[in-house]
């Protein structure tokens, strides 16, 4: 009979990856700028100046901050690059579009950053279970970045893994 019992996830080669611990930490904003134009549609030029001018920007501080337009405005380029400049220097990260594209941006930026040598030649798990809101995007951005010099990749946990790639 053997003695005890045997811990094959704990011995075993595998390397995990956890994409919760590149989510970038910090309050989120949606700042719609429709509110800023006249009926929500049309953008006048010296109103819209005044308006970014006057406007309490220190409640960004240090926050993640996506710029958007609620309504079917046409907005030119600038004034996003208005409101933008505003937040330089105050707003930890701006970016044009949803809280999704932030996420998606954040993600993008952390998973660049990686440096995976570590896994070349490794069987390697993309954890699937997380407390923070992993988008699903940043799973497959990994993947691809793994497939380039991992052994292997698979998705879940060590006691319950899916295989998405080996290499031949």
């Amino acid at each position: 009979m053997p003695e005890g019992i045997i811990n094959r996830v704990t011995n075993s080669k595998l390397l995990t990856i956890d994409l919760e611990d590149y989510y970038v930490e910090g309050k989120r904003f949606l700042l719609d700028i429709s509110k800023w134009l006249d009926e929500g549609l049309v953008l006048r030029e010296k109103k819209f100046r005044e308006t970014v001018g006057s406007n309490d920007w220190v409640v960004f501080k240090d926050g993640l901050v996506a710029l958007h337009c609620s309504t079917d405005a046409i907005v030119p380029v600038w004034a996003y690059m208005l409101v933008s400049s505003k937040l330089s220097g105050i707003a930890a990260k701006t970016t044009l579009g949803t809280l999704e594209d932030l996420e998606r941006e954040l993600f993008i930026d952390q998973i660049s950053r990686l440096n995976l040598s570590d896994y070349k030649d490794k069987n390697v798990i993309i954890k699937g279970c997380s407390k923070k809101p992993v988008p699903d995007f940043a799973y497959v951005l990994m993947t691809q970045k793994l497939e380039l010099i991992a052994k292997a990749v698979l998705y879940g946990e060590a006691c319950s893994s899916v295989p998405i790639f080996k290499k031949k």
